[in-house]
């Protein structure tokens, strides 16, 4: 085709245009003799060359349209063909647009409908803008015809020219330059458009959905343009009538809503609305509504909202009031999305609305009434309403405060609101001007909501200055009752700025607000200059601390003072005397509202800030005055002062104390026995001198002793052992537990333990019971005190800061003691950690917290000393990683944070001590730097990751420990908890899976938890944890789950779904199963067999059913299906009751299960295991031809494994026939797909030959099922030519073998494995040796038989030459008989081998010892092609035509070829006739004589057959020329049916003999007639049949001359003349007619039907399938 396209190019360039168009005119004319991609190309070159044409004449364009038209009318063209048909007439249109629509008038016969195609093919004409002197005309053509469309596609192709004329109407009127005047006035178009709208609603059947009822509302719009505006208005009541009614019909509401919203646009255009779409507002309101969507979830909804709102945009515009009074009626609703629905749409037309004072305030009043509601469900609209206001100035009006504050409340830090609320409340709070946000900021606010607002005024000012216009203040503080004064708003963020933390961004964002409003005051531009230098230099530095600081190592008092510099500074940058003394009246006035009981701070950074007001000031006076004024002002404040009392012996105590340090500071020598001595009188003192030990006396006495025990840790005693240091730490303990455990109010926890840090560096070290009782102490009296704020209830607010420092200072303590602790005992570490277990897993957060933070610095502190050179061990490594690990994700962001930190320390110990461990074995390997790998921050958010981290480091027991304990938060109520958990084991096992102790307590475990019900996360977590489990440790987790009773629970099921997911376990697990199918299991009974295998195979129908095991699968393919084959056969032995449910699966919806007995889950097995290695083909192939059937039948299993291997692709072998029949019919049908085949077509060719390795071993194997299982596998692997030629291999060799042993099965896939070797080139010449020996099973049972001819078949076809012929010679005599088995698969079997044969021998020109070799089967295949067996008469029918072709019988090809198999009457009729005009009568006689032996056939069809061949065969014989003899012959054999058993035989016999008899009478008197009148000679006339008679006119005929002979001849031929010329005059006869009507009077004519209901009637009677 693309040479033909190219011909059609090249004559392009070089013809004429006339010449070249009426070439394709020519061409598209004979569209039905071209291949559509022809006509396509002709019609766009035609397309091409109009175009490219200046002029084409009128007559040209005429034969060109009524080419197209013609084309259109009669040709089924596709749709590019239409197109193409299409663009040749708008090419034409342009040199003569009147032709062309003239053409279609022709065609439009208002009797008959046009073709759809041609009113395609219009409606895309009439849009050229040529047409317009046509729309009148071609409008008044339609309008009949609209009426009579019945069809769906009539009417689609009437829509598109509808949609034509008023599209290029509209554009007419909406006046195009370049269009001609129209031929129909704007009033008869709008009259025509109305009745067009009238015809369609009333005629069409537009009340139900369908496509013509989408394309005509898509065409109603341009309709609606072209009515009148008053005719439009008056229709609307019953067009909306019947919109509404289409939407109850199940119309798509797209179509409808954009018909409405063009009918609305249409009346828009007009400039008013009307009573008439008034009325109907509710209506349309409600079915626009429903198409308004709050979030658009497709491309649909999205089209439908768009619509639905551009209809509001112009009812609104239409009707303003009518309209807001709906929405704000809606908005006044109880129902919530009727409300959210009614501001979403007002949001969006609002525009439209005309703003007065009455909207506004009726809007506002709505407005405020949602906002009292406060209801969740409408707040995100409702603010997106607010917005929309926010841009016209509603909150400039009186009530605009009441949005405000609900803003603000909604902005506030730690709001309810989700986080898109406030996000969308700070974005509106930008709409409120910076004035009214500075005056909120100055008045007394909820601290969470400063922060936002200080932010977004902020941003108002920082968009001012970069527009142009600083945002100054000047003109607003003129009133001041309204605004803030400047100095009000400077002392105000000053405040704030002094707790620059609280709420961690207070300071911060003051400052900020600060630096976008400088300068404040506009009245003199060189203070303004000055005092924007000085904040644009001093406020990024102040801002800049802030970010570098925590609040933890912030130190208020430098900030406090770094404050009043900057204030300083910046009112020596103002100096303006008046500005200062406004600002120090405000001073006053913020310090009179200021209590000293709640803000202290504040009110004394006040008086502070007074000073250095003054101290800016150059004006003596004015300082003398403020400070008049200072004195005179009313101070009322009360400070409370304590004075020390303290006992004379108290004084002197301390007073020694201090002498004693003073001593230990300055004396380098030995101090060890007398300080010794010291403490002993320490503890001595205060037990037996002291009387009254109150809260005071016992702190000064442990202040006096820090002092003492801190000089005397500094001193360099390494040796001394302290005899007291033991006593001294209990003594100190004892003053922790006679504190109270439930607030703190004196720091002697706090001493106490400075105390015993102190002794760290003195000996002897405590031991592990006295370390044990001290930390058990602390934690006890520090971590379990209530929480902060517990204490601090109803406390004034400085004792409240007191409490907190004191607690704060004691946890300091706790943190330098433990810190002692660590350095004293290194290796002590984990216990130390130990000792928090009980408040780590406490139920109470802040206990948690509290031993966490200790916890984190024990490890932090260990972390930073990379200087311990001692083993450092942690012996319960996996319990602790899992129990920071779950703490990681603790509720409490603080404990998480701190765990994190704790995890990230610990990691980095164990590297430490990794290499420390390296170093002492003389490793100096280069470690990674993984300490920049991970981080506390890493751990934090992924629990995975902190056991990857520790992996090589955990010994088995400890992961072992770990995997223990984290199974136990599984069940966890809190979901992150139990999360962790599983992510904690699964990476666990992940990791060191292989090393895991106690696997089968695991095992349960984890099985017991998955009965409970755990979070979907966690769940999936666990069961890969499973997995892992299952991949390191394969035997033992497999032999505890195969153990568990069948069928299996859901849970054992879902573990093994799991372990097909990951490719190492899967691998693993594969490896073990086959091992335990492999296994040799002998036969028993279903009550003996053991279960374990049947197990294994509910194990692979869960593990392969997913979708990620294929590649791991892949891997093991060719062992696993050996070994599932191979444990198929062994099931099947054990005779097991169908009725054993052993496995059941859940369909795809979960509802319902199917139960599978052993044999029926192993073949479910072999199915899954096929999907998922995606040879979907096998399977559906295996379904096609009921391969699974076979393999569960004993005795067909062979077969089963060849269907399952088999190559073959759509044809059905005949060998599997005898197979299927004798099994029951399946349950089910199911539909092939399209090209299915076996696994030796779907397999890559490296996947066969793996499979050939695991076979080879089995060939020869003991066990029958393993030795049939393999050689059908390896037969079947023959036929890939791969594999076939293996060097090295010598295939036949075994294939010898095996046809030789007694076994009819091994015979039968001996056999299978030489046809298929004979298929590859090579294997022909050794296979043709055993030719002998293969025609010796063609007489085996029937699948041997059978397989013996396919292997004939194939040496025969893939030989070559003489050895084609030779082999076919050969074999001849045996392969004919089986043309006519009694078994029918060996029939169609021996049928189609010959077939083949005949095609291959036909191309190597047969000589005559093959061409006799071919007549001898004429005869039987005619007897076989009567047989009622469909399958039998089709291939009978092929080899019939290879048998013509290769005889060279042309004519009788073409019967065949033409003639329908099942009319087996004309096929043999035609093959007699063409037998009978070869005129060979030896050969006719031959096949004749062949005959008879079928007359003898013990089966009634193939007497019967035989009959009516010889019946055929003789009636087109001319009887007088045959020899008496051989008529004699043929009666005598037909008569010995005589006395057939069969009745319908004998009457069929009889009627054939009679006939014969009275033909052969009635011929010879005719010829004894014609004798005497014309003197015919009576020699050289009669023929011989059958050579063993012979006539005794026979040696009369020797002497006859050739004289003699000449004038016989001519005799002869006067005589059939004559009967020629009789013929002639007589009346037609039928091609049915069977003996010469010249020869045969009328009552003994047997014609041709009267034989076939003979043979039909024999049939019936005989019942032959």
């Amino acid at each position: 085709m693309q040479e033909q396209l190219g011909i059609i190019d090249k004559k392009w360039d070089s013809s004429t245009t006339s010449v070249h168009i009426n070439s394709l005119l020519e061409s598209i004319q004979n569209a039905s003799q071209q291949v559509p991609a022809s006509v396509a190309h002709f019609l766009s070159l035609l397309e091409r060359k109009i175009l490219s044409s200046k002029k084409i004449n009128v007559s040209m364009c005429q034969n060109i349209t009524e080419v197209i038209i013609h084309y259109l009318l009669n040709t089924n063209s596709k749709a590019v063909q239409e197109e193409s048909a299409a663009a040749v007439l708008l090419a034409i249109e342009v040199h003569s647009p009147k032709v062309v629509i003239s053409n279609f008038w022709d065609q439009m016969n208002l009797q008959n409908l046009p073709q759809p195609a041609l009113l395609r093919t219009l409606g895309k004409l009439i849009l050229y803008q040529g047409m317009a002197p046509y729309i009148g005309a071609t409008w008044s053509y339609v309008l009949p015809i609209l009426r009579k469309a019945q069809t769906e596609e009539e009417r689609l192709g009437l829509c598109n020219v509808i949609s034509g004329l008023a599209i290029n109407a509209r554009n007419h009127i909406l006046g195009n330059d370049d269009d001609k005047s129209m031929d129909i006035t704007q009033e008869m178009l709008s009259f025509k458009a109305c009745l067009t709208l009238r015809v369609l609603f009333n005629r069409w059947p537009l009340k139900i959905k369908g496509k013509v009822t989408e394309e005509t509302l898509s065409i109603l719009g341009n309709l609606f343009f072209l009515i009148s505006p008053p005719k439009l208005k008056s229709q609307l009541c019953w067009l909306i009538r019947r919109l509404l009614a289409l939407n109850k019909a199940g119309v798509k509401p797209f179509y409808i809503i954009q018909c409405l919203s063009q009918l609305l646009e249409a009346v828009d255009a007009s400039g008013s609305g009307g009573k008439n779409l008034a009325s109907k507002l509710d209506d349309i309101v409600v079915l626009l509504s429903s198409q308004v969507t709050w979030k658009v979830s497709n491309s649909d909804s999205l089209q439908n909202h768009k619509i639905a709102l551009k209809s509001f945009h112009i009812m609104t515009r239409l009707f303003h009031q009518e309209m807001v009074k709906l929405f704000l009626k809606s908005m006044d609703g109880s129902d919530k999305s009727n409300v959210t629905l009614a501001l979403k749409i007002f949001r969006d037309v609002f525009q439209e609305v005309p703003q007065n004072t009455e909207l506004k305030n009726e809007v506002m009043q709505t407005i405020i009434h949602l906002i009292q509601e406060d209801s969740k469900t409408i707040r995100l609209p409702l603010l997106q309403f607010i917005e929309k206001l926010g841009t016209y100035n509603y909150f400039t009006l009186e009530k605009g405060d009441v949005v405000i504050d609900h803003l603000i409340k909604l902005s506030e830090l730690g709001s309810t609101s989700d986080e898109e609320t406030r996000e969308l409340s700070i974005n509106i709070l930008h709409l409120v001007s910076l004035p009214r946000l500075i005056t909120l900021l100055c008045q007394p606010i909820r601290p969470m909501a400063f922060v936002p607002l200080c932010k977004i005024a902020t941003d108002i000012a920082l968009k001012a200055q970069a527009l142009g216009q600083p945002p100054y203040l000047s003109s607003y503080h003129l009133k001041p009752t309204e605004y803030p004064s400047p100095q009000m708003l400077f002392i105000n963020l000053l405040l704030s700025s002094l707790r620059p933390y609280k709420l961690k961004e207070f300071g911060m964002s003051s400052l900020w607000l600060l630096y976008a409003l400088h300068p404040i005051n506009s009245l003199h531009p060189v203070i303004n200059f000055k005092l924007g230098q000085v904040w644009t230099k001093e406020i990024p530095n102040m801002i800049q601390i802030l970010e570098k600081h925590t609040e933890e190592n912030f130190i208020p008092k430098e900030w406090e003072k770094r404050l009043l510099v900057f204030s300083s500074n910046s009112l020596l940058a103002i100096h303006d005397d008046y500005w200062l003394k406004d600002f120090i009246e405000t001073v006053f006035t913020k310090i009179q509202n200021t209590s000293w009981l709640q803000q202290e701070k504040e009110k004394s950074f006040l008086y502070k800030l007074i000073g250095y007001t003054l101290k800016g000031s150059n004006d003596h006076n004015f300082v003398l005055l403020m400070l008049f004024d200072i004195l005179k002002s009313p101070q009322e404040e009360e400070l409370e002062r304590k004075e020390l009392q303290q006992d004379e012996w108290i004084k002197n105590c301390n007073t020694i104390y201090i002498i004693y340090s003073r001593i230990f500071q300055e004396i380098k020598s030995d101090m060890g026995p007398h300080a010794d001595s010291i403490l002993s009188l320490i503890i001595y003192n205060y037990e037996n001198c002291i009387i009254e030990k109150d809260k005071e006396l016992t702190l000064n006495y442990l202040n006096s002793v820090v002092m003492l025990t801190n000089n005397l840790a500094n001193m360099n005693l390494p040796d001394f052992q302290f005899s007291f240091k033991i006593k001294m730490v209990y003594f100190m303990m004892e003053l922790v537990k006679q504190e109270p455990t439930i607030f703190i109010s004196n720091p002697i926890r706090q001493k106490a333990m400075m105390i015993i840090a102190n002794f760290r560096k003195l000996k002897p070290p405590l031991q592990v019971e006295e370390k044990k009782e001290l930390l058990k102490v602390c934690f006890k009296y520090i971590v379990a005190l209530p929480p902060l704020e517990v204490m601090q209830k109803d406390l004034s607010p400085k004792e409240s800061q007191t409490t907190e420092n004191l607690f704060r200072d004691t946890l300091q303590a706790l943190r330098k003691m433990l810190e002692g602790l660590v350095m004293e005992m290194p290796n002590w570490i984990q216990n130390y950690l130990e000792f928090l277990d009980t408040w780590l897993n406490s139920q109470k957060d802040h206990e948690r917290e509290r031993a966490l933070w200790c916890g984190v610095r024990i490890l932090s502190f260990t972390a930073r000393k990379h200087n311990f050179y001692v083993d450092i061990e942690f012996p319960q490594l996996g319990q602790l990683v899992k129990l920071l690990a779950i703490l990681c994700q603790d509720h409490v962001d603080n404990i998480s944070f701190l765990a994190s930190q704790a995890v990230y320390s610990l990691y980095c110990i164990m590297l430490h001590k990794k290499k420390l461990d390296q170093e002492k074995k003389g490793i100096w390997e280069e470690l990674p730097n993984k300490e920049g790998v991970y981080s506390a921050c890493v751990f934090h958010n992924d629990t995975s990751e902190i056991a990857k981290a520790f992996a090589e480091y955990f010994t088995p027991k400890q992961v072992t420990n770990l995997v223990m304990t984290a199974m136990e938060g599984l069940i966890d109520s809190r979901a992150k908890i139990s999360l962790a958990s599983g992510q904690l084991m699964n990476s666990a096992m992940e990791e060191r899976g292989k090393d895991v102790l106690k696997v089968d307590q695991i095992v349960d475990g984890i099985y017991d938890r998955l009965r409970s019900q755990l979070e979907p996360a966690t769940r999936r977590e666990t069961l890969q944890a499973m997995c892992s489990l299952a991949g390191n440790n394969a035997h033992n987790v497999m032999t505890l789950l195969l153990k568990r009773p069948l069928p299996w629970e859901r849970i054992n099921m879902e573990l093994w779904r799991v372990f097909g997911t990951r490719r190492k376990t899967t691998i693993n697990v594969l490896q073990l199963l086959i091992s335990i199918l492999e296994e040799r299991h002998p036969k028993q009974g279903f009550k003996e067999m053991s279960f374990r295998p049947v197990a294994v195979t509910c194990a692979l129908c869960e593990m392969l059913s997913g979708t990620t095991c294929k590649l791991a699968l892949l891997e093991l393919y060719p062992r696993l299906l050996l070994a599932v084959l191979n444990h198929v056969y062994w099931v099947i032995e054990q005779n097991v009751p169908q009725n054993m449910v052993v496995y059941r699966r859940e369909d795809m919806s979960g509802t319902k299960s199917k139960a599978f007995d052993p044999v029926s889950c192993a073949l479910e097995a072999v199915k899954i295991m096929l999907t998922a290695a995606e040879y979907y083909g096998v399977v559906s192939y295996t379904d096609q031809y009921r391969g699974w059937d076979l393999l569960s039948s004993p005795k067909y299993y062979y077969m089963g494994v060849i269907e399952l291997t088999s190559p073959c692709s759509i044809s059905q072998s005949p060998s599997r026939m005898p197979c299927l029949l004798a099994l029951p019919a399946p349950s089910n049908s199911w539909t092939p797909l399209s090209h299915p085949s076996g696994l030796v077509r779907n397999c890559d060719p490296s996947i066969l030959h793996r499979v050939m390795r695991e076979v080879k071993p089995l060939l020869y194997s003991m066990e029958d099922r393993q030795k049939i299982m393999a050689r059908a596998c390896f037969v079947q692997l023959l036929w890939h030519q791969s594999v076939a030629q293996t060097l090295g291999e010598n295939f036949l060799s075994h294939l010898s073998k095996w046809i030789r042993e007694p076994n009819l099965i091994m015979k039968e896939i001996g056999l299978r494995g030489i046809s298929n070797l004979a298929l590859h080139p090579g294997q022909v010449g050794t296979l043709a040796s055993l030719l002998p020996v293969i025609r010796s099973f063609l007489k085996e049972e029937e699948l041997v038989a059978v397989q013996a001819v396919k292997g004939l078949r194939n040496i025969i076809c893939y030989a070559e030459g003489i050895v084609t012929k030779r082999a076919f010679c050969s074999i001849a005599n045996q392969l004919r008989p089986l043309i006519n088995d009694e078994r029918d698969q060996v029939r169609i079997s021996a049928t189609s081998a010959l077939s083949h044969m005949l095609h291959q021998v036909y191309k190597f020109r047969p000589g005559p010892k093959t061409r006799n070799a071919l007549y001898s089967f004429l005869v039987p295949l005619l007897i076989s092609i009567q047989d009622n067996n469909i399958e039998v008469a089709k291939v009978c029918g092929k080899a019939l035509i290879e048998w013509a072709i290769g005889i060279g019988w042309t004519s009788l090809r073409q019967t065949f070829q033409t003639t329908i198999i099942t009319d087996h009457v004309k096929i043999l009729e035609e093959a007699c006739k063409c037998l009978v005009s070869t005129n060979q009568s030896q050969l006719v006689g031959k096949l004749l004589f062949q005959s008879f032996g079928f007359l003898k056939s013990p089966r009634p069809f193939i007497r019967a057959a035989a009959i009516t061949f010889i019946g055929q065969t003789v009636m087109k014989l001319n009887m007088n020329e045959i020899y008496e003899e051989d008529v004699e012959q043929l009666l005598n054999a037909l008569q010995e049916l005589n006395n057939d058993p069969e009745e319908s035989i004998q009457g069929l016999v009889s009627i054939t003999i009679k006939k014969m008899e009275t033909a052969s009478y009635v011929k010879t008197n005719t010829r004894l007639h014609l004798r005497q009148n014309l003197k015919v000679p009576v020699f050289g006339v009669k023929k011989r049949l059958f050579k063993n008679i012979k006539s005794k006119e026979e040696g009369k005929k020797k002497g006859i001359s050739k004289l003699s002979k000449l004038r016989h001849w001519k005799m002869v031929s006067l005589w059939r003349s004559s009967e020629d010329n009789t013929r002639q005059n007589e009346p037609s006869r039928t091609n049915h007619q069977l003996f010469p009507r010249r020869i045969l009077p009328q009552k003994y004519l047997l014609n041709a039907q009267d034989l076939d209901k003979s043979v039909h009637q024999v049939q019936k009677e005989l019942k032959i399938s």
